[in-house]
């Protein structure tokens, strides 16, 4: 084993440091700082950097360490004039100049960041020639290249990082990678100083990347660490990559503020039809390949640079993948296809058209207490829908493409025992839109009938609906409003409703509810809860969207629990569904007078 020492100074970092205390020192030139990595690769060895890297671990947390990821490279970025130069410059370090290149990501869009340039200008490439070792282990240096011509106009960016080597690093690979592995790897190096620093996924190699600034009394001669895992690990970055841009509060902000982007990206994509269009198979094979950019905008009808530049946004957003030869739709973008199960469409759609539109009177509502979409379009968004087919349509589609969340609903206890028999039992969906929840149930329990209530529009394509689902011979349909509940059912749900509507309303509701229901009867009301501890979640933001443009709330359980009582009900409990929803089960008080089975 080599003797831990720190490499010596004329290593990538050693003299970045010696840069930020003496600005005009004259930078190294590529070749001597390639050569100074290579020899460091040559030197090291995982055991040794690890206790160098991290001089507190103690003896059984340096074995767990070096039994999980093992020392792979150390990195540096180059900029050649030309191909031929940076053969020569690999040839003179011992290194293969033939070794192959791919796209690096990551590398591409930190420098895009840092200079304020167009990542796509930036063609940034990583090669891995391998460095025969001392031990022999194999190891590699890894070379990110920027070309930079004579007179090119990122001469500029190639001083600044060669005088500040951002990208010079060293690198374990993580042996079999699993969420738990690296979420134990990640909190070893953050319990120990090391910060995160950004990372990413590489979709050209398939490897997910975690960089770490390196603790302050670390001796490893390198301020910038990476973990590299092989496989897409985007869940275990996500966190990560918080914690990152947490220390990056201007950064932190300006990605917030381009939200508004990422939303109208999604409604482009998905009014274009952009994922129709790539689910096509581009060479008649079974399965979507990738598609040059020319050949979808004549497929979408749109120009070819601009439809590039979409393109280029939503393979950062993962709906599709940039591949050498065109782009590829994701398993996430598939949910944008209109003839996809679970569509997300219609509510893309919804978030980048009307709603996105009243979202600009967000100040609005805030200070007067109004809705922005009332104070744009003059007038509730039900009325608004009800005079624009199309957009009630839509509309009622978008609460369809959130259907995931009743998946666990019909095995829920009281939809089971309702469904036992024997005889018949009737569910009665109160404001049930398309159906969508009351076929689910109607599939999965066959001893139950249906009865839906719903406006005029909305009954004709909840009749569609259920006939097409094969439940409609067991269904009735009622058109009206709260006040024309049927009396009588077994079970009554409420889904997504009482989040429309304010506190008096949602009483009033509930009071209609309560006076159809039998002494036996159930409700089970689906919605969003807002935490009690105020920890994230999809609640939080549909409460603005719903103060923005219904005029409705999301409510904690507490609060639901209080206008049950305050309507005739008790909340027995509540239970958790998808997409942070919950259902809660309520009862009739005793003392309320039942009413005559009617349903």
């Amino acid at each position: 084993m080599t003797t831990p020492t720190a490499p010596p100074t004329s290593t990538p970092t050693a003299t970045a440091t010696a840069t930020a205390t003496a600005t005009h020192a004259p930078s190294p030139d590529d070749a001597d700082r390639l050569a100074a990595a290579v020899d460091f690769v040559r030197s090291q060895d995982t055991t040794t950097l690890l206790r160098l890297l991290l001089p507190d671990l103690d003896a059984p947390e340096l074995r767990a360490l070096a039994d999980r990821c093992r020392f792979a490279h150390a990195a540096l970025l180059l900029f050649p004039p030309d191909a031929a130069a940076l053969r020569g410059q690999l040839t003179a370090c011992g290194l293969d100049p033939a070794a192959p290149a791919q796209p690096s990501v990551v590398v591409r869009d930190r420098l895009a960041l840092r200079h304020q340039r167009d990542a796509a200008a930036l063609d940034v490439r990583i090669l891995r020639p391998e460095v025969p070792c001392a031990d022999g282990e194999r190891r590699v240096v890894e070379v990110f290249t920027l070309t930079v011509p004579p007179g090119s106009d990122l001469a500029s960016v190639a001083a600044h990082e060669r005088a500040a080597d951002h990208e010079a690093h060293l690198a374990f690979e993580v042996v079999r990678p699993d969420p738990l592995v690296l979420r134990g790897l990640c909190a070893t190096f953050a319990r120990h100083g090391a910060l995160a620093d950004g990372g990413g996924y590489n979709p050209h190699e398939d490897g997910t990347v975690f960089y770490f600034t390196a603790p302050a009394d670390s001796k490893a001669g390198h301020r910038r660490v990476e973990l590299y895992a092989s496989g897409d690990h985007r869940g275990v970055l996500a966190p990560h990559l918080d914690a990152y841009r947490s220390r990056q509060p201007a950064e932190t902000l300006l990605r917030l503020m381009t939200g508004a982007w990422t939303t109208q990206a999604l409604a482009a994509c998905a009014q274009l039809r952009l994922p129709e269009a790539m689910a096509a198979p581009a060479g008649g094979g079974e399965h979507p390949t990738a598609h040059g950019v020319d050949a979808l905008a004549h497929a979408v009808d749109a120009d070819p640079q601009n439809l590039a530049t979409l393109l280029r946004y939503l393979a950062m957003l993962g709906v599709v993948d940039q591949q050498p030869e065109g782009f590829r739709l994701t398993a996430l973008g598939a949910l944008l296809r209109a003839d996809s199960p679970g569509s997300m469409r219609p509510l893309a759609l919804m978030y980048g058209g009307a709603f996105y539109q009243s979202f600009a009177l967000l100040a609005h509502a805030v200070r007067t207490g109004q809705t922005g979409f009332e104070q744009l379009f003059g007038e509730n968004h039900f009325d608004y829908f009800a005079r624009h087919p199309e957009l009630a349509e839509r509309f009622d589609q978008s609460m369809a493409a959130s259907s995931r969340m009743f998946e666990p609903l019909p095995a829920h206890p009281v939809i089971a025992a309702a469904g036992a028999g024997p005889g018949r039992r009737t569910v009665v969906d109160v404001a049930g839109g398309t159906g969508e929840l009351l076929g689910r149930i109607l599939a999965a329990r066959p001893h139950l009938d249906g009865v839906l209530l719903e406006r005029a529009h909305v009954v004709q394509a909840a009749r569609r609906h259920l006939d097409a689902a094969g439940v409609g011979a067991r269904c009735s349909y009622r058109v009206g409003d709260f006040a024309d509940v049927p009396a009588g059912g077994d079970v009554y749900v409420l889904s997504r409703v009482l989040h429309d509507w304010d506190d008096d309303r949602c009483r009033d509701i509930l009071r209609h509810c309560a006076r159809a229901m039998p002494a036996h009867a159930d409700l089970l009301i689906v919605e969003r809860l807002l935490p009690a501890d105020g920890s994230p979640s999809l609640a939080t933001a549909w409460d603005l969207h719903m103060m923005c443009n219904v005029g409705g709330r999301e409510r904690r359980a507490s609060h639901y629990a209080g206008l049950l009582d305050q309507a005739g009900l008790h909340l027995v409990g509540h239970s958790p569904l998808p997409l942070d929803a919950h259902v809660l089960h309520a009862r009739r008080t005793p003392h309320l007078p039942s009413p005559s089975r009617q349903a």
